[in-house]
């Protein structure tokens, strides 16, 4: 059967995993009374939940006698490090752009590294029947992206069709037919797309994506480069410096099938398939004969722009929610990460008890913590921080971010006066339809972190925030932290509501009566700069006498609650976030008053 590899290639929330399920669906690959999902290929609970695709993945669907290999792409910058190995298994990419937004950050992303490759890519536009849409300026933005990005003339002249992949057609005109479904879709990838290129030699197969599984052991998907594969075969694998990692035998041989993976008898060249049967081989190594001496090159890896520590929980309530709380499971559990995300980096501590994580950006490390959090780990993990390089004449050199961020014309005042506190650099306003305006600034990495719950106060919940990675720039100087300080537990209980209403006026809480509290442990914010120690568990004096008044009930007002990405931006470098299975605590990092006024008093002295 005649091949297309393909990758789908979105924003997040322009519709590219709703589309594959159209695809999945017109194409025949479900039986008539199947019961199917929404997003079928967003598999993860947490991609579900918040609906985003973080893992790459991979189907098949059968058109007029080919296979057309499909890539859903993560559309987050976060995740890129899946995007830049995907590109090298596809010989083509649909480019899936909003009718009202246009092309946005993670769309250039993803888009500068395709056409980098030298892929021809085939522009979508979706969601033509908004209210909002102007797709006629999309494809004009859309040309203008391709031309900054050096796309070469084969490039520049793709063609372009509009429809609606919720409602499941394209056309090559925006009103339709539609009654031909995603047929012209698919007919358009036959004749756009070029067959996989098939190399001469012996079997040779990049690793792209690695998962581990309880059944067969590791997973490593790729495409063949060459040659072909049967199960039971000898093969082994090359590191990219040429070194042989190991030598092994192939146990299965997955290939895509619908949403499903089944075991086949023989892959050959320009197929993607799953192996299993090896233990070390990873992303980015050579899967190929034994004859074989030399290693394929694989794309190289942007480097992580932002670290944390995760350190072993140490709070006094630790190990009361979770069961995994030691230092040897959680290293284990990290670096069993790091075999998949070769986006991520772990290092760990000369004292064995904590590990520095590093990935691009907050959202992923996010998503890590959650991740562990539900398989029932407890941590502590500190504030983000930015990687930071010094170049060849010692000038130390930080991260910047192209940040877009489109809002109501009446809040533009207020974000252009946020992000130029944080040391960001205005490059464009221009309108955006609506009474809105779209910002672009080149703003510090480090100056963002925290920034995006600010930013949806500021402008009522109006403003949409996206960021990319820019380059490495001099050291923009200091930029001005959390205003507020707080307010900490000065003793181990339970909150009593009493206590919290009389300390209302110091600030808002972010903790609920009858939580369980511990001296160090943060239960508000302080409406002045400065930390301040109080008492949650002093209970009202009862006495025999009644009076008018004296009992009535406590009103409290409803506490700040901390989801998981808000505490980690909002937390200082003094500070760590406690994650279990059932609760997010905020602390400080040092529990005892004294401890706290001695590292000051050092860092005076400093």
């Amino acid at each position: 059967m005649k091949m297309r590899n393909i990758a789908i290639i979105a924003h997040v929330d322009h519709g590219k995993t709703t589309l594959v399920d159209e695809l999945l669906k017109q194409s025949g690959s479900f039986r008539e009374n199947q019961r199917t999902a929404e997003r079928m290929m967003d598999s993860n609970d947490l991609e579900k939940e918040r609906g985003i695709t973080i893992l790459a993945k991979a189907t098949s669907i059968e058109w007029k006698g080919h296979r057309i290999n499909i890539v859903d792409t993560p559309g987050h910058a976060d995740f890129g490090g899946e995007v830049e190995r995907i590109l090298s298994m596809v010989d083509g990419a649909i480019v899936l752009v909003d009718s009202s937004e246009g092309p946005m950050p993670q769309t250039k992303f993803v888009v500068g590294k395709a056409l980098k490759v030298g892929l021809r890519p085939i522009v979508a536009i979706n969601k033509i029947d908004r209210p909002d849409g102007r797709h006629e300026e999309v494809i004009n933005e859309v040309f203008d992206l391709f031309a900054n990005l050096d796309a070469t003339d084969d490039q520049l002249d793709f063609p372009i069709l509009y429809g609606s992949g919720r409602d499941g057609w394209m056309n090559v005109n925006p009103e339709g037919p539609k009654d031909a479904g995603l047929a012209p879709l698919l007919d358009l990838v036959l004749e756009h797309v070029p067959e996989p290129k098939v190399e001469e030699g012996p079997f040779r197969m990049i690793g792209t994506l690695l998962e581990a599984n309880p059944f067969l052991g590791r997973i490593i998907t790729g495409r063949i480069a060459s040659g072909s594969i049967k199960p039971n075969q000898a093969v082994k694998v090359l590191s990219q410096d040429g070194k042989t990692v190991e030598t092994g035998r192939i146990s299965k041989i997955l290939a895509f099938r619908g949403i499903e993976r089944q075991p086949i008898e023989e892959a050959h060249a320009g197929d993607i398939v799953a192996i299993a049967g090896l233990s070390k081989g990873t992303v980015a190594d050579t899967f190929c004969d034994p004859s074989v001496t030399e290693a394929m090159t694989a794309q190289p890896i942007d480097p992580p722009t932002v670290t944390m520590s995760f350190l072993v929980n140490d709070s006094p309530l630790a190990g009361t929610e979770g069961d995994k709380v030691t230092s040897r499971v959680i290293r284990d559990r990290l670096f069993k990460e790091a075999e998949g995300n070769v986006a991520l980096k772990i290092e760990e501590s000369d004292g064995k008890d904590s590990f520095f994580v590093s990935g691009r950006g907050e959202l992923q490390l996010a998503v890590l913590i959650e991740t562990m959090r539900r398989e029932g780990f407890e941590l502590a993990v500190s504030r983000p921080r930015v990687v930071m390089h010094k170049d060849e004449n010692g000038q130390t050199m930080e991260p910047i971010e192209e940040v877009v961020i489109d809002v109501d014309e009446e809040h533009s005042g207020v974000v252009v006066q946020k992000m130029s506190e944080r040391k960001a650099e205005m490059v464009e306003l221009r309108p955006s339809g609506g009474s809105r305006v779209r910002l672009r600034f080149y703003a510090p990495t480090r100056g963002l972190i925290g920034y995006q719950s600010e930013l949806l106060t500021d402008t009522r919940g109006t403003a949409i925030m996206n960021r990319l990675f820019h380059d490495y720039q001099p050291y923009k100087g200091a930029i001005t932290g959390r205003v507020n300080g707080v307010l900490l537990s000065n003793q181990s209980g339970e909150a009593v509501a009493y206590a919290m209403f009389n300390l209302e006026d110091r600030g808002p809480m972010i903790i609920e009566p009858g939580e369980k509290v511990y001296a160090g442990m943060i239960i508000g914010i302080h409406t002045r700069d400065n930390d301040l120690e109080v008492n949650v568990l002093k209970g009202k004096q009862l006495t025999n006498i009644r009076s008018a008044g004296k009992d009535e009930a406590v009103k409290l007002t409803p506490p700040i609650r901390m989801t998981l990405d808000r505490a980690l931006s909002w937390i200082q470098d003094d500070e760590l976030m406690e994650v279990t299975p059932k609760s997010i605590r905020l602390r400080k990092m040092f529990l005892d008053a004294n401890d706290r006024k001695r590292m000051e008093k050092s860092k005076a002295a400093i």
